[in-house]
């Protein structure tokens, strides 16, 4: 199977998989990205049985809405039933790394008061030590330089990502060549220096359930 099959088949798994959950007054929380995509563009057969859904991005909103899926402003909704988002990768704790596309602060906001978190990935995502993906940081412009050399201190090698503005005003450092096999402590680490946002790791709060495309299947991890 290419990448982009296994995409849509773990799509259409946390589809199946949130069906017989799914009430009247259900809030979805939907990810960003082309695996989140595959998501709303399957969603919209059952929008129907849909209470409401909240989206970590401009641009998953107004794909929703193209769809004619209702989209909130997460401020107006008492909480978020089930979150679904993809991940540039995972371990075997289904600890992340998500940022790829820039949405990490509120994809980690919608995280947060999710119920359920849903990830899915394809196979390659999956790693025994997260950081061959860079570590997305989102941070304050006029903190960029030092955060930088903070995060140099810590091992890593940051580089800024040209040209890209987050939905919240702010700018990316991918840290390269960051090996992460403590991702808790990492997790605080970056978010205790001055000026950052947030980081890309999803330790501190890992997905509850992870649906992964194989060739053999889409599989159901939970945390080791």
């Amino acid at each position: 199977m290419t990448q982009d099959e296994l995409k849509q088949a773990v799509a259409d798994a946390a589809l199946a998989y949130l069906k017989p959950k799914l009430e009247n007054d259900t809030v979805l929380g939907i990810g960003t990205g082309s695996t989140a995509n595959c998501f709303i563009d399957a969603l919209a057969a059952i929008k129907g049985q849909i209470g409401a859904t909240v989206a970590s991005s401009e641009a998953s909103a107004e794909r929703l809405k193209q769809h004619g899926i209702p989209v909130y402003d997460l401020n107006t909704v008492d909480g978020v039933d089930f979150y679904v988002d993809g991940a540039d990768e995972s371990n075997r704790s289904l600890q992340l790394i998500k940022g790829g596309g820039a949405a990490l602060t509120r994809e980690k906001i919608v995280t947060a008061v999710a119920r359920e978190f849903i990830c899915i990935a394809d196979e390659s995502k999956l790693v025994h030590t997260l950081g061959d993906f860079p570590l997305p940081v989102e941070v304050v412009p006029m903190a960029r330089s030092y955060v930088a050399r903070e995060l140099v201190k810590l091992g890593g090698d940051p580089v800024y990502r040209e040209g890209v503005v987050t939905d919240n005003g702010n700018v990316i450092l991918d840290v390269h060549d960051f090996a992460i096999p403590q991702p808790l402590a990492t997790e605080q680490k970056i978010n205790n220096i001055t000026g950052v946002v947030t980081n890309g790791l999803f330790a501190l709060k890992p997905a509850d359930v992870l649906l992964l495309g194989t060739a053999g299947g889409v599989q159901t991890l939970y945390a080791e």
